[in-house]
C-alpha cells in the first residue's frame, strides 16, 4: 500500500505529485491538473472514494493494454486513506467539449479522422478480451503537443472481460441485464437486457459518429419522469426509427454499417478492417486530405489575430518544428 499526506483537495499531495487545479469528473470519480515535483512534468490525477474499485480495475486495464497507441499513459497507481489514485499521462479536450466548441456539428472529414481512430482503439481493447461497455464522446480525448492528432480512449472504469485470456473462451449470452454505459449511445441489444458483447460498442461508435454529424440524436431530450422511463422511451424511440431515417442526410456507408453489425451473432467478431476499409473509402472518394486539419482546429487557426502563428497537427506550438510520431 501507498502512504502520504494526500488530502483530496488543490495543494494536497499524493508522493511527488500535487494537486493543482480541479480538471472535471469521470464516470466514478474527479479529476485533478498534477505536478511531477520532481520533474515539473503535468499529469492527470484521478481520484475516486476508496469504497469503489472502478479506477484500480481500469489502472490494472491499462497496464494490460500497454504502451500501445491512443492509450493514455500510466504513471502509477494506489490507495491513499481515502481514496484510490491513479495518475496519468496529461491529454487534451473531450471531443465532447469540441463538438460544442464547434458550435455542435463535426464536418464528415473530421467525423471519418476520427472514426478511424476510434475503431481502431475498440479493436485493440477486443483483441485484449475487453469490452469498453461506455464509449461516448466524454470518453475519446486528444492528445496534447505532438501527439494532439491522435484520439485516445479513456475512462474503462465498465469494461469487462468478454473471453478468457487462457481458454479464450467467449461469456455466455445472459438476458435480464441492467443498462451499463450511457443510454444515448447504447445499442438496441442493451437496452433489451442482452449481456453485452463486441457488436454493441461497435455500436455505440456509430451512434457517437451520427451524433456528431447530426447534431443531435432522435432520442435526446425526451420528456421522461425518472430514469426508468427516460431509458424506457429512449428505447422505444430508437426501435422506432428506421435505419434510413436515422442516418438521413450522412453517407450511405453508415446505413451499411449498422445494417452489418446487426448481422452478427452474440460471440461474433466484428470484421474491423472491413469496417474501416469502407470508411477510409468514402474519405478517399470525397476527396478528403488526411492532414489531421479538424474542425476545431481550423477553427481557431481562421480566428486567430497573427497569421504566422497558427496551430497545426504534429506542430510544437512553442519551437513551430514538426516532431516526428507514429501516426494513428
Amino acid at each position: 500500500m501507498l502512504t502520504s499526506s494526500f488530502q483530496g483537495s488543490k495543494g494536497g499531495k499524493w508522493g511527488k505529485y500535487e494537486l493543482a487545479k480541479h480538471l472535471g469528473a469521470g464516470s466514478f470519480g474527479e479529476v485533478y491538473l498534477g505536478i511531477d515535483q520532481n520533474s515539473g512534468e503535468q499529469v492527470a490525477i484521478k481520484l475516486e472514494k476508496k469504497e469503489n474499485s472502478h479506477l484500480l480495475l481500469e489502472a490494472k486495464l491499462y497496464r494490460i493494454l500497454g504502451k500501445a497507441l491512443g492509450i493514455p499513459k500510466v504513471y502509477t497507481y494506489g490507495i491513499d486513506n481515502e481514496f484510490n489514485v491513479l495518475v496519468l499521462e496529461l491529454l487534451g479536450q473531450s471531443l465532447e467539449n469540441l463538438f460544442s466548441l464547434c458550435g455542435r456539428k463535426f464536418s464528415l472529414k473530421t467525423v471519418l479522422m476520427i472514426m478511424d481512430q476510434i475503431l481502431n482503439r475498440v479493436e485493440y481493447l477486443h483483441e485484449n478480451n475487453f469490452l469498453h461497455r461506455d464509449i461516448k464522446p466524454d470518453n475519446f480525448l486528444m492528445g496534447i503537443g505532438g501527439r494532439s492528432h491522435i484520439v485516445y480512449m479513456i475512462d474503462l472504469g465498465l469494461a469487462k472481460k468478454y473471453k478468457s485470456t487462457s481458454t479464450q473462451l467467449h461469456i455466455p449470452y445472459r438476458e435480464g441485464k441492467s443498462l451499463t454505459g450511457t443510454a444515448r449511445y447504447a445499442s438496441i441489444a442493451t437496452h433489451l437486457g442482452w449481456e453485452q458483447a463486441r457488436r454493441d460498442d461497435m455500436v455505440a461508435v456509430g451512434y457517437m459518429m451520427l451524433y456528431f454529424l447530426r447534431g443531435a440524436l432522435p432520442w435526446q431530450g425526451l420528456n421522461a419522469q425518472g430514469r426508468e422511463e427516460k431509458y424506457k422511451k429512449i428505447m422505444e424511440t430508437k426501435m422506432a426509427t428506421p435505419l434510413e431515417k436515422l442516418c438521413e442526410g450522412a453517407p450511405v456507408e453508415f446505413v451499411k454499417y449498422f445494417r452489418y453489425l446487426s448481422s452478427l451473432d452474440f460471440e461474433e467478431r466484428p470484421d474491423y478492417d472491413c469496417c474501416r476499409q469502407m470508411f477510409k473509402d468514402l474519405f478517399k472518394e470525397e476527396g478528403f486530405e488526411l492532414d489531421y486539419q479538424y474542425d476545431w482546429l481550423v477553427k481557431y487557426n481562421n480566428n486567430s489575430p497573427r497569421n504566422g502563428n497558427r496551430l497545426k497537427p504534429g506542430l510544437d506550438r512553442k519551437s513551430k518544428h514538426r516532431i516526428r510520431t507514429a501516426g494513428p
